[in-house]
């Protein structure tokens, strides 16, 4: 098959998030299984100023947004075994950063347009054009509104992967003429119209030939009224192509053999003692000492959906018992000023760097031994299958994509239990289960068990990549 992914982001040329790995990882294994899957994004300033690349231009296009005429230079670029088309526009694209922009919405829809008049005027074929988010969810609806066009590509079968539902590229009416030069009727007849304004998200759900999100119980959760997010009647409406498949994580990335960014590398005859050296290291970083009590730890964005307001409390309790306190992130001012008070009151066993180090990602991933994530919601989450594969324990909220990738010890289930975790977002939820962590740690023969069973769990791509397969080829068996 031919694949085209559509995407605002994707490694190893530009991240702020998990989608950018999910969209590498995901066309890496699409290729390895003989699959010809290309990638394209914005040609942004930080990839320009990053990376020196072997790129050849490949075409011009001229991108016409109502009144605005601007001209898209398409480049092409190869990465193991995946072509690169990147979009570059210097009024949009060349930024200090990739979103966050008072003219988002109006940037996307240049990417939307440029990559549909490159398909057109190239005439490119592929089997699947999968789309990716608000940010390109708009490019089934287009395409297939453009009926002349559409069949000149030989009418690719469109799939819609849905990240983080949060964001639905909600804008004012008037935005389907003036950025995507579409009809008015669209909104009117409620094939794009979503509480009262016109959303790009709702669009790609309802143009879409199937629609993904990262994992089973998010799946659900979306078609619940109270995990809908808003967008539950039509996810219903379309839930015979709606799929639930749990991401996995780049298992040559985050490989503690050979990680290179450890100083203890280990597989699982090792992982308990090389564990412990590097947690050592890993305090040594922050000048701790309290060699011989655990390492609860957390590598997230600082930010309401990770359960910060409920997270600080447990960090305090925790702190006050002794144990290892660690965060790597950045995000909502109020939570960052909360973690170096925290890190104030307990000078001696608490570490915080605010910001982003992967360096130091990959060491605390290696040196702890307990993994926090009590995200309020998590589609499918990338931090607890890291921590599993480096033989750390998650401790979870059982939402989305945690509770579909960790198995919670619940004192009867040795065998199979690979971390902890609870379902109501409360203190006292998060605070009780954290002391049975530290309870069951203190259980030097039960913590190597659960720590082998996290350390064996399979969150690798290949699982995921073949459901992916199995339904582009049930739409192009259709």
């Amino acid at each position: 098959m031919k694949i085209l992914m559509a995407a605002s982001e994707a490694r190893p040329l530009c991240k702020t998030g998990g989608l950018a790995d999910v969209i590498y990882s995901l066309s890496k294994e699409l290729v390895k299984q003989k699959h010809e899957v290309s990638i394209i994004l914005p040609f942004y300033q930080q990839i320009k100023d990053r990376f020196q690349l072997e790129l050849t231009q490949i075409d011009s296009v001229v991108v016409k947004m109502s009144w605005r005429r601007e001209i898209a230079n398409i480049f092409k670029t190869d990465i193991e075994g995946i072509t690169y088309y990147l979009v570059e526009d210097r009024h949009y694209f060349e930024r200090s950063r990739l979103y966050g922009e008072d003219d988002d919405n109006e940037r996307f829809a240049f990417l939307n347009l440029a990559i549909k008049e490159f398909l057109i005027k190239e005439k490119m074929q592929f089997d699947i054009i999968h789309v990716n988010d608000w940010h390109t969810a708009m490019l089934p609806c287009m395409l297939k509104e453009d009926r002349v066009n559409y069949d000149l590509i030989n009418k690719p079968k469109f799939v819609l992967s849905i990240h983080n539902p949060a964001f639905q590229g909600m804008m004012d009416k008037y935005c389907l003429g003036d950025y995507y030069n579409l009809p008015d009727y669209l909104y009117d007849n409620g094939q794009v119209r979503f509480k009262n304004t016109f959303s790009t998200l709702k669009a790609g759900i309802v143009y879409a030939d199937k629609i993904i999100v990262v994992s089973p119980t998010h799946r659900e959760e979306l078609l619940s009224n109270e995990g809908g997010m808003g967008l539950n009647d039509i996810l219903n409406y379309r839930r015979d192509d709606f799929y639930g498949i749990l991401n996995g994580i780049d298992y040559e990335e985050w490989n503690p053999l050979k990680d290179k960014f450890i100083p203890y590398n280990f597989n699982g005859v090792t992982y308990f003692k090389n564990k412990k050296l590097n947690k050592i290291e890993l305090l040594k970083r922050f000048n701790l000492k309290n060699y011989d009590k655990p390492v609860f730890a957390m590598v997230s964005r600082i930010t309401w959906q990770k359960g910060m307001e409920i997270a600080l409390p447990c960090l305090y309790l925790l702190a006050s018992k002794g144990c290892n306190v660690i965060i790597l992130g950045s995000g909502e001012y109020a939570y960052e000023q909360e973690m170096e008070n925290l890190r104030r009151t307990f000078p001696d066993n608490v570490g915080i760097y605010i910001g982003y180090n992967d360096e130091l990602a990959h060491l605390i991933y290696a040196g702890s031994d307990i993994f926090l994530m009590p995200s309020l919601f998590e589609p499918c989450g990338l931090g607890q299958m890291i921590a599993e594969r480096y033989a750390t324990l998650p401790l979870v909220r059982r939402t989305g994509g945690l509770k579909d990738s960790v198995i919670s010890f619940d004192g009867l289930n040795p065998l199979t239990a690979d971390g902890f975790g609870f379902d109501a977002y409360n203190v006292e939820a998060i605070n009780n289960t954290a002391l049975w962590a530290l309870e069951n740690w203190e259980n030097i023969p039960l913590r190597k068990l659960l720590m082998k069973n996290a350390y064996m769990t399979d969150n690798s791509w290949k699982k995921s990549a073949k459901e992916y397969i199995t339904i582009y080829k049930d739409l192009l068996n259709k």
